[in-house]
C-alpha cells in the first residue's frame, strides 16, 4: 500500500518551503503531494541549488511512490511573491487556502494523511483572520467538537489538556468535562491509531507538588481527581495526578505509554528538550491523520539553507506509519 500524504509547507516566507524542497531530495515510498505555489517551490530549489521536479497529480492515475528530487503538486497560487524572512499579510489567505485544500482532501478520501509545515499565527491574525493554530483550525474544518494536541519524540508522548491559552486562564479551562473528553480521546487514539492495548497514561497535576493535598491549590482535589476516578470506572488505566517534576523523570516515564499535561509549557519543554529537531506534533481526535513539525517558521533562518528538516522527516515518517496501520 502506497500512502497518499498531503504536505503543506506553511508560511511562504518561513523555512517551510525550504524544508519541503530538502525532504524531496530523499524521495519517499509514499506519494508526497505538496499543496503549494509551484513557483515558490521551484524558486526555493533554485536558490538552494537542489534539483526539484514537480509531478502532476492526475485524476484516476495509479498511486505512485515519490522519486528522489521530486514532489507531486497540487497548485495553490500566492497572492504576491514571497521573500524569505519577510512576512506579508497579503499571503495569509494563501496559507489558509492550502490548509483548507489539504483538510478537505483528507476528509473526502483523496489523501491518507496530512503533514504540515509551520505557519505564522501572528501574520494571519494581522490579516484580519482569527487563527489560534493548526489544531483548532482543523477541528473546526472537520466539524469535530474536541481534538487533542500530542507531541512525540523517541519513546515519549505528551498530550495537552489545554493548548494555546494564557497561563492566567488555564485553571478555569480545566473542567471535569474537558479533562474527561481529552483523556478519552487520548486513550482511544493510543488504542486505535497506535495499536497499544490497554494504554497506561500518567497524568500531571496542575499545581506544584500536585497541590500538596490542597495547600498549594485545590484543582487536584476538586476537579482532577474526581474526573480521573470516573474515567477509571470506565476501564482507563490512569495514574495521577502526579507532580510534573517527578512524573517527567526516566524511572516514572518507563511506566507509561503517554503523559497528559495540564498546559502547554508544563509538558512541551520536556518533550522538546528530549527530542527537539526530531519531534512530531500529532492531532488526535480528527477524522484524518495529521502530523506536523515541532518548530515555528524560523524567519531568521529562512533563505539561508541552514534549516534542518529532521522534524519534517519525522512527521512524514509518523504520518506514513499511522496511514499504514489505518489501512491494515
Amino acid at each position: 500500500m502506497i500512502p497518499r500524504i498531503a504536505l503543506t509547507p506553511g508560511e511562504p516566507a518561513g523555512v517551510g518551503p525550504e524544508l519541503s524542497v530538502k525532504i524531496a531530495q530523499r524521495g519517499s515510498h509514499a506519494q508526497l503531494i505538496a499543496i503549494a505555489d509551484p513557483n515558490l517551490l521551484e524558486q526555493t530549489a533554485h536558490r538552494l541549488k537542489l534539483p526539484l521536479q514537480l509531478l502532476p497529480l492526475s485524476e484516476g492515475a495509479p498511486v505512485s511512490a515519490t522519486p528522489p528530487g521530486s514532489l507531486y503538486i497540487r497548485a495553490s497560487p500566492l497572492a504576491q511573491s514571497a521573500q524569505p524572512g519577510a512576512l506579508s499579510t497579503a499571503n495569509a489567505p494563501y496559507v489558509l487556502k492550502t490548509l483548507e485544500m489539504a483538510a478537505d482532501g483528507c476528509l473526502n478520501g483523496q489523501f491518507d494523511a496530512l503533514v504540515t509545515g509551520p505557519v505564522h499565527k501572528g501574520i494571519i491574525n494581522e490579516a484580519g483572520v482569527s487563527f489560534s493554530g493548526h489544531t483548532e483550525f482543523f477541528a473546526e474544518r472537520a466539524g469535530v467538537p474536541q481534538v487533542v494536541m500530542m507531541l512525540a519524540a523517541e519513546d515519549l508522548r505528551v498530550a495537552l489538556v489545554t493548548t494555546h491559552l494564557p497561563l492566567k486562564d488555564v485553571s478555569a479551562a480545566i473542567t471535569g468535562e474537558r479533562l474527561e473528553s481529552v483523556t478519552e480521546i487520548l486513550h482511544r487514539s493510543l488504542c486505535q491509531q497506535f495499536r497499544i492495548d490497554s494504554p497506561r497514561i500518567g497524568v500531571c497535576g496542575l499545581n506544584p507538588h500536585a497541590g500538596e493535598t490542597g495547600h498549594l491549590g485545590r484543582e487536584e482535589i476538586e476537579v482532577i481527581e474526581p474526573a480521573l476516578a470516573r474515567l477509571r470506572d470506565r476501564g482507563l488505566h490512569l495514574v495521577g495526578p502526579l507532580p510534573a517534576d517527578t512524573l517527567f523523570t526516566p524511572p516514572q516515564l518507563a511506566h507509561f505509554d503517554a503523559v497528559l499535561a495540564m498546559y502547554h509549557d508544563q509538558g512541551l519543554p520536556v518533550l522538546k528538550f528530549k527530542g527537539f529537531g526530531n519531534a512530531v506534533n500529532i492531532t488526535l481526535g480528527l477524522p484524518f491523520i495529521r502530523t506536523s513539525v515541532d518548530h515555528g517558521t524560523a524567519l531568521d533562518l529562512a533563505g539561508s539553507g541552514k534549516a534542518s528538516c529532521g522534524s519534517l522527516q519525522a512527521a512524514l515518517c509518523q504520518a506514513i506509519e499511522l496511514a499504514q496501520l489505518q489501512n491494515h
